[in-house]
């Protein structure tokens, strides 16, 4: 055909700008017409339904739609979860619709308007942590594990002594590695906790040294708030919190104490039972509001918004769907506009979709490690890091080419 029609992929709006500058189009047309071309879906849960039926029709009136349960026009259900499907432009003409409007529809606006801000800040983002502060809009970054346990799941017992634990935080500096992420307890599908003395003697002369040593961020992986406090004493720049801030009341305070950097993971329940018939009635919407309320209550106890990562927790009370899932629909989590966090590292899912054991994992690594950096994730915890830095090194080339 002579015109060449085709269906244009436009992820972002730099993207659809770069695109109309190669067109040629007036600088105050790319103003008007760019966020027209970003069409996107909202979930909205649990909304009254008067209020679902104005949503309804104000979208209408700004040619967009809006999704709502059957009984919201005769009001013969009381609430309705509301899918808002529009443009960028019919975004910003409702939310000024909505404010001053009763039926909680202020509030609504709020929130819309939120998460608007908070997908397109995700291209700017940067983390403070300590003394250190990281610029994530350029390339994906590379965290790499160090557990000095002797019974976690890949590399248990290989790295007990420090010196072993230095060579190996050395080794993994000239493969690529940005961060190192110290563990000093096992959180394995099954594992049982240990004390927190014992973790910070496994754990605090690792730091010590790769404080002293490596011109990096140290962060250490663990919930125990007396842990925590013994390795921000020491110069670790980031507390890795599986739970959330969530399985010690006092830690994120401790945390904000230090001015760190904090990821806050999500988790059905601690490791010794979180795989025991895991279920979600709604994964991402379960997913979003733990990690949601982990950032209000590490803001509330003084941690800075720009102290945040966030982990969705693969391969923590999750069936091989319900991960395999999480990367694919990973760009939902821009939402929380904070850096995004993924450990994918020779996981059970990974076992699981190719039937293969743990030290045969990595090809599968590499795999889901493009599909997570492809889909919009920040920093990539993992063992390989060599092999992995090579695969972000050309996942980030394609993904800047435009």
């Amino acid at each position: 055909m002579k015109h060449n029609p085709r269906i244009e992929i436009l992820g972002d709006e730099i993207e659809v700008t770069k695109e109309m500058e190669r067109i040629g189009v007036d600088p105050r047309g790319i103003e008007l017409m760019a966020p027209k071309a970003l069409f996107q879906t909202i979930k909205l849960e649990d909304v009254g339904s008067t209020a679902a039926n104005i949503l309804k029709q104000e979208m209408l009136s700004l040619d967009g739609d809006a999704a709502v349960a059957r009984g919201v026009i005769d009001h013969s259900v009381d609430r309705s979860d509301v899918l808002l499907i529009g443009n960028d432009k019919n975004y910003r003409g409702l939310i000024q619709k909505l404010k001053k409007q009763p039926f909680g529809l202020d509030t609504i606006s709020q929130e819309i308007e939120e998460v608007l801000n908070n997908v397109t800040y995700g291209a700017n983002l940067t983390l403070s942590c300590g003394r250190y502060t990281i610029d994530l809009s350029k390339r994906t970054h590379i965290m790499g594990i160090l557990n000095v346990t002797p019974d976690s799941f890949y590399d248990g017992g290989r790295f007990l002594k420090v010196g072993d634990a230095i060579s190996r935080a050395e080794e993994m500096v000239k493969e690529g590695v940005d961060i190192i992420d110290v563990g000093g307890e096992s959180s394995r599908p099954g594992s049982d906790p240990i004390p927190a003395d014992e973790e910070v003697r496994r754990v605090l002369p690792v730091v010590k040294n790769l404080v002293r040593e490596l011109d990096m961020p140290i962060s250490v992986d663990t919930y125990k708030t007396a842990v925590a406090r013994a390795v921000l004493d020491e110069g670790a720049a980031i507390i890795n919190d599986i739970s959330g801030l969530k399985f010690e009341e006092d830690i994120a305070g401790v945390i904000a104490g230090y001015d760190a950097g904090v990821v806050v993971m999500h988790t059905p329940d601690r490791p010794g039972t979180m795989q025991e018939n895991p279920h979600y009635e709604s994964l991402f919407s379960e997913i979003i509001s733990y990690l949601r309320t982990s950032i209000e209550k590490g803001i509330k106890n003084g941690i800075k918004p720009d102290k945040f990562i966030i982990d969705p927790g693969i391969g923590f009370g999750k069936r091989k769907w319900d991960n395999l899932r999480i990367l694919k629909n990973l760009p939902e989590l821009k939402s929380l506009g904070r850096p995004i966090l993924i450990g994918i590292s020779r996981k059970s899912f990974i076992g699981k979709t190719l039937d293969l054991p743990v030290e045969e994992r990595l090809e599968g690594t590499l795999a889901a490690a493009a599909v997570g950096v492809l889909n919009g994730a920040h920093i990539l915890r993992v063992h390989d890091i060599k092999e992995i830095s090579r695969v972000v090194r050309m996942v980030d080339a394609v993904r800047g080419c435009s």
